[in-house]
């Protein structure tokens, strides 16, 4: 991995959109139930945020998921071991 490039942070914005997706949301959507502005989400998704962990619990409280769940399929997406 190069110095200072994430695989986990565009894993954890395809878990974000597929979870979104599957529950029917959109970006508008997720960001009214989780407090966050939808421009934030849509950067969060295209791994371009980093979420810290108060706004991981928001998306996560929101998707009706737990926080865990959004990290372990992160971990999936990008391969991480």
């Amino acid at each position: 991995m190069a110095k200072g490039r994430s695989l986990i942070s565009p894993a954890f914005g395809q878990a974000v959109r597929e979870l979104r997706i599957k529950a029917g949301l959109s970006q508008e959507r997720l960001g009214e139930l989780s407090g966050l502005h939808r421009t934030y989400i849509g950067d969060v998704e295209r791994g371009l945020k980093s979420p810290s962990l108060k706004a991981v619990e928001a998306l996560a409280r929101a998707l009706g998921r737990k926080p865990h769940e959004l990290i372990v399929r992160a971990e999936q997406l990008s391969g991480w071991r």
